[in-house]
């Protein structure tokens, strides 16, 4: 039984960070520590762009934009809902999530949730390069670890659509 796992490389790969303007306070080192993950990893700076939309709500539609020019090999999707008193939250942050994984499976590339959903800003703070880390980061690290596993994994298929 063959079994596969990738590892964050980032050599010859281009990227997109798509981020929420909305909450920027978290999402600007969400963005900075994606972009920061993706050049350590190998990426060239010149390789990543950045499209910045007004909330978490419009990640959906520009994760997809961008895919349809085939110009990405994953997109790292950045953005954080923090809870309110409405119920605007659960809308915000399920079909946020729900709209990314839909552009994923279509276009079947890498899309991943780097979208804080915390109860108060305390929580999205220390997610954002505070004690928790920086789920920016964490998301562009698994955006080109997916990129190697398919690679690793799937790279046979390749060979053979071409044969066919």
């Amino acid at each position: 039984m063959p079994e596969f796992s990738g590892e964050p490389r980032g050599e010859g790969r281009r990227l997109v960070v798509v981020a929420s303007r909305f909450n920027e306070g978290i999402t600007v080192p969400l963005t900075e520590g994606a972009v920061s993950a993706l050049v350590e990893r190998g990426v060239r700076f010149e390789d990543i762009d950045v499209l910045w939309v007004p909330g978490a709500w419009e990640l959906p539609a520009a994760a997809r934009r961008a895919l349809a020019t085939e110009r990405y090999d994953a997109v790292v999707a950045v953005g954080a809902v923090i809870r309110g008193e409405t119920p605007h939250f659960d809308i915000v942050a399920n079909e946020a999530s729900r709209g990314l994984m839909e552009a994923s499976r279509d276009f079947d590339v890498p899309v991943t949730l780097g979208v804080l959903t915390t109860d108060t800003m305390a929580q999205a703070e220390a997610r954002a390069g505070g004690e928790h880390g920086n789920k920016g980061a964490d998301a562009a690290l698994a955006a080109l670890e997916m990129l190697d596993l398919f690679d690793r994994a799937f790279a046979d298929d390749d060979l053979d659509a071409e044969e066919a």
